[in-house]
């Protein structure tokens, strides 16, 4: 009884020669996101009035709780502010559904008598979940810090 060889597909053969020999080109895993990466990307709907406020160094901030649902889990809320907002952060109102992009911040304070903290998101961008274009311009950058 004679044999036939069947070549295999392209992506099969592809898939034969990764795993029989190791890659030297392989990127170690601990240099995928670089020691001192803070960054955060929620999106979320605005769940209360954001609150602009001028501080005493004279710098302005809004703030505003995001609520996150995932599914079927609990919805969480997380407090984010935003330093030195652009114009457009005057247009937000709450159950805007929005996409923020920062970096997690613990800061701590003096309150009745005692040190509190609190930890929180400060957006360097709030945008509009729909603006995928704007999304993906902020997220780029940051992206691309990450050798994925």
């Amino acid at each position: 009884m004679a044999t036939t060889a069947i070549n295999a597909s392209p992506r099969v053969a592809r898939a034969r020669a990764a795993t029989s020999k190791p890659s030297t080109s392989l990127v170690d895993p601990t240099e995928f996101v670089p020691a001192g990466t803070n960054l955060v990307v929620l999106r979320g709907l605005i769940r209360r009035t954001p609150e602009y406020r001028v501080l005493p160094s004279g710098d302005e901030l809004l703030s505003f709780d995001l609520t996150i649902r995932d599914g079927e889990q609990a919805a969480e809320s997380v407090p984010v502010v935003w330093h030195q907002p652009t114009a457009a952060a005057a247009k937000l109102i709450e159950g805007d559904d929005v996409v923020v992009v920062g970096r997690v911040r613990r800061r701590f304070f003096r309150a009745a008598g005692s040190t509190a903290s609190r930890t929180e998101v400060h957006a360097d961008k709030v945008l509009g979940a729909r603006s995928s274009a704007r999304i993906r311009s902020a997220l780029e950058p940051r992206v691309e810090d990450l050798n994925l």
